[in-house]
């Protein structure tokens, strides 16, 4: 584990990084070197993200499923932190950020304040998946979980297993299965061989990479494993083993069209179609955004060097734009190098060379994450093809008629659609449904701009009042002095 600190009541310091991924970690080393104060906050119990999450406590990494190369990095990473002497805040979740970049966070021990001249959200992105008729179905899972239950767990999703979506995440989860033992039904990928192909240039950029992905396309050959380009799950059944999972051609906008429709007998499925970033933060504190279907959808507008519409605020890592892992280490250390510019801690020579140098190592990986990115955008015809009596929002229960019924009803924008339907209300706040709720809003009113996105609000995660609301007594309350007659 990384250095804990007790956290004070409040605690004025010169950087607060949200998110202790590869972005959020190295923006804080790359700080603290500087010279800056400088904490690191994550909800998890340790550094790594998604992409280098640590085994938990009293697992080996026996499991041949493991990559080594991953958990090399990941070790590497987190000792360098404790080496550097970062105080990390592991377990803490944020549920707040002021105007003033306050922030709150709730812990085992307590609620904390802090008040950061300059914060950095580098708080990654969410999985998008198209809702289908069973989607939220037991047994039925994200990519990104499958991931984690695979990596983490050491756990298989299900005996026989069909992967659907799109991006390189099918592929490394229909890997991973094979080699932990588990049985991959099919690959079913919404993109096409042709669309593979016209990556292959900017595929290049990450020789590495690119032959993993080729030896993952062997592995499944060799597997006998079919893998069915230009299909999409149309709809997911329990059945008396299982799952019957029925499988159609689409075109390129992901709409279904005439086909062969195959039926796949399963227990269990993985499915995603990409990644959102995390922008929850940055609209809470009412930065600018644009939509980027290519980075992932909403972004937060910043500099190169993260600077965002709000003083003090930066985004970095894929949460500023899909861009993949290996791109988002130098764009943390970006931030952290303009936030330590800014604070007056290192010179103008020493920003404008070291800048030089991040930006040059981040240009390569950022062509491959970005051409990855590109091949996991939203696809129109996939949304309209979303049967009406489908669950969209799945904490609220909100279905696609719904939606349909309020855009038909005046409703203009995410914030209307919400308020008329509770997408977007449950415990998630619409990280799982946004991006998909505005795609099916825009049809109604033209385009994903004029339907906007959700307004931030807090809490950013669900809280209880006695957390935030800590101990106290009656006699703490303060009793203000009666008005005069």
């Amino acid at each position: 584990m990384t250095n804990q600190v007790n956290i004070p009541a409040l605690r004025k310091i010169d950087l607060l990084v949200l998110g202790a991924g590869p972005a959020g970690a190295r923006a804080a080393l790359r700080a603290k070197a500087c010279g800056l104060s400088v904490v690191l906050v994550d909800e998890n119990n340790d550094a790594g993200g998604q992409v280098w999450r640590p085994l938990p406590e009293g697992f080996s990494r026996a499991s041949k499923n493991n990559s080594k190369d991953d958990a090399l990095a990941g070790d590497a990473l987190r000792r360098e932190l404790r080496q550097a002497g970062v105080d990390c805040l592991y377990g803490h979740k944020v549920w707040n950020v002021g105007s003033d970049l306050r922030t709150d966070v709730i812990s085992p021990e307590g609620s904390a304040s802090w008040l950061p001249s300059k914060l950095i959200v580098a708080t990654g992105t969410t999985e998008r998946v198209i809702p289908f008729t069973g989607w939220t179905a037991p047994g039925v899972m994200g990519l990104a979980a499958a991931t984690i239950l695979l990596k983490s767990q050491h756990m298989l999703p299900g005996k026989r297993t069909l992967v659907a979506g799109c991006g390189p995440l099918l592929l490394a989860v229909a890997n991973g299965i094979l080699k932990a033992g588990g049985e991959v039904a099919a690959v079913i990928d919404l993109a096409s061989r042709m669309e593979w192909l016209r990556t292959l240039s900017d595929l290049r950029a990450r020789p590495d990479l690119l032959l993993q992905g080729l030896r993952w396309q062997l592995n499944l050959r060799l597997a006998g494993v079919p893998v069915l380009y230009r299909h999409g799950i149309n709809s997911v059944h329990a059945a008396q083993q299982g799952f019957n999972a029925c499988v159609q051609p689409v075109d390129a906008s992901g709409a279904p069209i005439s086909g062969a429709t195959q039926v796949f007998s399963v227990d269990s499925v993985t499915v995603g179609h990409g990644l959102v970033p995390s922008t929850d933060v940055t609209r809470l504190l009412r930065a600018r955004h644009r939509y980027a279907p290519e980075r992932g959808g909403w972004i937060t507008e910043s500099d190169e060097m993260g600077r965002t519409s709000v003083p003090g605020l930066l985004v970095a890592g894929d949460g500023a734009g899909v861009a993949g892992a290996a791109a988002a280490g130098p764009h943390g250390e970006l931030a952290a190098l303009a936030c330590s510019y800014d604070l007056g801690k290192i010179s103008t020579e020493q920003f404008t060379r070291e800048r030089a140098v991040l930006i040059s190592q981040r240009r390569q990986p950022a062509r491959f994450g970005n051409a990855m990115a590109g091949l996991m955008a939203i696809r129109e015809g996939a949304i309209a093809a979303i049967k009406s009596d489908t669950i969209v929002c799945r904490c609220e229960d909100v279905t696609r008629a719904e939606i349909d019924a309020a855009a038909l009803d005046g409703a203009r924008d995410m914030n209307q659609l919400k308020a008329w339907t509770r997408c977007g209300m449950g415990p998630c706040q619409g990280r799982t449904c946004s991006d998909v709720a505005g795609a099916l809003l825009a049809i109604h009113v033209g385009s994903r701009e004029v339907a906007g996105c959700f307004t931030g609000r807090a809490p950013l995660r669900p809280v209880s009042l006695a957390d935030v609301a800590g101990q106290y007594t009656y006699e703490d309350i303060p009793i203000p002095k009666a008005a005069p007659l």
